[in-house]
C-alpha cells in the first residue's frame, strides 16, 4: 500500500467525491480543487487527515496544503480517484463557475489593483512623512519652518509622492494590459497621455474658468485639453479600450505587417477616445460616486453609514469586494484632496489585531497556536489582516464577530469627529501618518478611535468566550508537551538537536508574516524565513541531502543531518512560469553545504511575468521543530548564519 493511501481515499470522499471535482492541480505545497458544489466538503474531517496542515478558498479553488511532498499525493490522488489532473491556470479558468458575475468583476478589478498597492503603499508612507514634517504644531512652528534640512526633505519627497498618485492612471493602464495579456509598453505610452505635462493638470481643472480651458482646434469640433492626474475611471476605460482594440486587430491582421498595425490601430483610436469621450464620462461617474459616497458618509445619518461600513469591511475583505474600496479611495482624494473613507479601514485592522490580542490572552500557554496569533496581531496591527482572519478568528467566530463590533464603533466615532485621510495604503496603527491634521478632529480625534478599536474588541472578544457567545465551541488545548527552558521551547520528553540556519543568497531576509501568501504567513507549511534576494544567485540553507527538485524548477527539498525537512521555494505563485526563469545546478541525492550553488533565478524574468521574488525556507515536517530562533533579519550576504533551529 503507498504512503498515502489512506489519506488520499478519505480526501477524495471528503471534498464529495469523484463527482463533485471538476479540476484538480497542485503547486509547491497544496492540492488545489475546482468543486463542482463548495459545500459538500467536509472540512472538519479533512483537516483531521494526517496528511493536511491547513486549507483555505481563494478565487473558487478550494486549496488544501499537503507540503512538499505534494506531487507524490497529488500522483497517488489521481491515479486513485481517475481524475486527469489540469494546468494551473486551466484551473484558475474552471474555478470561475464557482464565481458569480460581480466575484468574478471583483476578481478583474484585484488583479488590476494588486500590482500596483505596493507603490501606494509608498506613497501613503512617503505622505505620512511628509505630514509630520510640514502640519504637525510643534511648539507654534511645524519642523519645516525651524529647520532649512527638513524643508529640503519634504520638498524632495514631494517627488515620489506626485510619481505614485499623479501618475496613477500610468500604473492602472499598465497593469489592465498586463492582466488581459497584452502589450504592456502601449498601457505605459496610453498612461502618459492622460497625464502629460501638454495638459491642463486635473487638479487645476476646478479652479480655470471654462474659457481658459486650452483645447485642440480640429476646425469642425473641439476637444480640451484635460489631464487626468490621479483619475481611476477615465484610466480602467481607456486600459480596457486598449486591450480590446488590440486582442481584436491581433486575430485579422496578418502576422506579417501586425507589429506595425495592431499597436497602431489599437493605440490610436484609444488616446482619441480616453479625451473625446472615455476621459470626460469616467471623470463624471467617478465624481458621481465620490459624491455619493461622501455625502452618505457627510449626513444626517453619517453615524449609521460609518458604522455599518466599519462593521463590514472585514467581511468585504474575505470576499475580495473591499478592492473596491481602493478605486473609491482615489476618487475621493482626487475629487476632495482627501478621504474619509480610508480612516475606517485601518481601524478595522486594528481591531482585528486586537481580536487576536485577546485570543493570546485568553489561550496563553498555547505554544502551537501563539506560532500563528502573535505574528498574525502584529501583521495586523501594521495594517495585514488576513492572517489574523484567516488563522485566528475565522477559526473561533467570536473575535471575528467582536472585531467587526469594535471596528464599528471606532469608524463611527472617527466619521463623526471628521477625520480624512491624505492618501492610502498606510494601514494599522501607522494609518495615523496618513491623516489630515487640519481637517476635522485630526491626529487626536483619530487616536481617540484607535483607543476604541483596541479597547472594544479585546474586552468583547473576553466576553464572548466567557459566556459563549458565537463560540463554535471548539476545544483549545494547551501544548503540553513545551516547557520553558531558560527562555527557549523545548520537547520534554525526547532528546533534541541543534542545526544552524543560513542565508539563501544576497538580500535582505524579513519574518515570514510578511510574505504575501497565506500559507506562508501563517506558518502553514512549518516555520522559517524568506530572502528579498538582489542576486541570482541561491544556496543551501542547510547541510544536508537533496531529496527533490520540483518539474518546475521553482522549488527544492533538502534532508539534514538532525532529520529536518527543509523546502526551498524560489518566488510566489511561480509554478506558473513552468521552468523558464530557473536554472537548478545540483541533483537528487547530492550532498550540499551552506557553500553549495542550489540553483539561479533571473529575478527580471520572474518580475516580467507580475511574481514576487521571494525565497522561502521553511522547515516541513513540523512535527519534529521544537524552536526557531532567527538571530538575524535585514540586509545580508549569501551563506552568513541567520540562527538556529532546535529538532528532536
Amino acid at each position: 500500500m503507498s504512503k498515502y493511501h489512506e489519506d488520499v481515499v478519505r480526501l477524495l470522499e471528503y471534498v464529495g467525491g469523484k463527482e463533485n471535482i471538476a479540476a484538480v492541480t497542485h503547486c509547491a505545497t497544496r492540492m488545489r480543487f475546482v468543486l463542482n458544489d463548495p459545500s459538500l466538503a467536509n472540512e472538519k474531517a479533512i483537516d483531521d487527515l494526517t496528511s493536511v496542515k491547513g486549507m483555505f478558498t481563494n478565487a473558487g479553488q478550494f486549496q488544501v496544503i499537503i507540503g512538499n511532498d505534494v506531487s507524490t499525493f497529488y500522483n497517488e490522488f489521481t491515479a486513485y480517484s481517475g481524475i486527469e489532473g489540469v494546468s494551473k491556470e486551466q484551473g484558475k479558468v474552471l474555478a470561475k463557475q464557482n464565481q458569480n458575475p460581480l466575484q468574478r468583476a471583483l476578481a478583474v478589478l484585484a488583479e488590476i489593483f494588486t500590482p500596483i498597492i505596493p507603490a501606494i503603499i509608498v506613497g501613503g508612507l512617503i505622505l505620512g512623512f511628509r505630514n509630520v514634517l510640514g502640519e504637525i504644531d510643534f511648539n507654534g512652528a511645524t519642523i519645516i519652518s525651524r529647520s532649512v534640512f527638513w524643508n529640503g526633505v519634504n520638498d524632495f519627497l514631494w517627488l515620489p509622492g506626485e510619481a505614485i498618485f499623479h501618475f496613477l492612471p500610468v500604473g492602472i493602464t499598465w497593469s489592465i494590459t498586463r492582466k488581459m495579456g497584452t502589450t504592456q509598453i502601449l498601457g505605459i505610452i496610453l498612461g502618459i497621455t492622460l497625464v502629460s505635462p501638454q495638459l491642463l493638470n486635473a487638479y487645476a481643472v476646478p479652479g480655470t474658468a471654462a474659457a481658459d480651458i486650452p483645447f485642440w482646434d480640429f476646425g469642425f469640433f473641439q476637444m480640451d485639453k484635460i489631464g487626468y492626474q490621479a483619475q481611476v475611471l477615465p484610466a480602467m476605460l481607456a486600459g480596457f479600450m486598449l486591450a480590446y482594440l488590440e486582442i481584436f486587430f491581433r486575430k485579422r491582421i496578418p502576422e506579417a505587417v501586425s507589429m506595425i498595425f495592431v499597436p497602431l490601430f489599437a493605440l490610436l483610436p484609444t488616446i482619441i477616445a480616453a479625451h473625446a469621450v472615455l476621459g470626460p464620462i469616467g471623470w463624471w461617474l467617478g465624481d458621481l460616486i465620490s459624491q455619493v459616497v461622501n455625502a452618505g458618509l457627510t449626513s444626517s445619518f453619517s453615524w449609521l453609514f460609518s458604522f455599518i461600513f466599519g462593521m463590514l469591511y472585514s467581511p468585504l475583505v474575505i470576499t475580495g469586494l473591499h478592492h473596491m474600496s481602493n478605486a473609491i479611495d482615489m476618487q475621493l482624494i482626487a475629487t476632495y484632496t482627501t478621504t474619509n473613507l480610508w480612516p475606517m479601514i485601518a481601524l478595522s485592522n486594528i481591531a482585528q489585531g486586537s481580536a487576536v490580542l485577546a485570543i493570546i490572552f485568553l489561550h496563553r500557554g498555547n505554544k502551537k497556536e501563539e506560532q500563528v496569533s502573535i505574528p498574525s496581531t502584529i501583521s495586523a496591527y501594521l495594517g495585514v489582516t488576513e492572517p489574523a482572519m484567516f488563522g485566528i478568528n475565522l477559526k473561533y467566530v467570536y473575535p471575528f464577530v467582536a472585531a467587526m463590533i469594535g471596528s464599528g464603533f471606532a469608524g463611527m466615532f472617527s466619521n463623526i469627529m471628521g477625520v480624512r485621510a491624505n492618501a492610502i495604503g498606510v494601514g494599522g496603527l501607522p494609518g495615523i501618518l496618513a491623516i489630515n491634521g487640519k481637517e476635522g478632529g485630526g491626529w487626536l480625534a483619530f487616536a481617540a478611535a484607535m483607543a476604541i478599536a483596541i479597547v472594544v474588541p479585546f474586552f468583547l472578544t473576553i466576553l464572548f468566550e466567557k459566556q459563549g457567545i458565537f463560540n463554535k465551541n471548539q476545544a483549545v488545548a494547551s501544548d503540553k508537551t513545551l516547557t520553558q527552558v531558560g527562555g527557549t521551547s523545548t520537547k520534554t520528553s525526547a532528546e533534541t538537536k541543534i542545526e544552524p540556519l543560513y542565508a539563501v543568497g544576497d538580500g535582505q531576509v524579513i519574518p515570514l508574516e510578511e510574505v504575501a501568501d497565506p500559507v506562508f504567513s501563517q506558518k502553514m507549511m512549518g516555520d522559517g524565513y524568506a530572502l528579498v534576494p538582489e542576486s541570482k544567485k541561491v544556496y543551501a540553507p542547510v547541510e544536508g541531502t537533496v531529496t527533490s527538485i520540483f518539474a518546475t524548477k521553482h522549488a527544492l527539498g533538502l534532508l539534514t543531518k538532525a532529520g529536518a525537512e527543509i523546502l526551498i521555494h524560489m518566488g510566489l505563485d511561480t509554478v506558473e512560469l513552468k521552468g523558464k526563469p530557473f536554472q537548478i545546478l545540483v541533483k537528487e541525492g547530492e550532498q550540499v553545504t551552506p557553500q553549495t550553488l542550489l540553483a539561479e533565478m533571473d529575478l527580471d524574468g520572474v518580475k516580467a511575468a507580475g511574481k514576487a521574488t521571494d525565497i522561502i525556507v521553511v522547515m516541513t515536517n513540523t512535527e519534529k521543530m521544537v524552536h526557531l530562533d532567527l538571530a538575524t533579519t535585514g540586509s545580508v550576504t549569501a551563506s552568513q548564519a541567520l540562527g538556529e533551529y532546535i529538532v528532536q
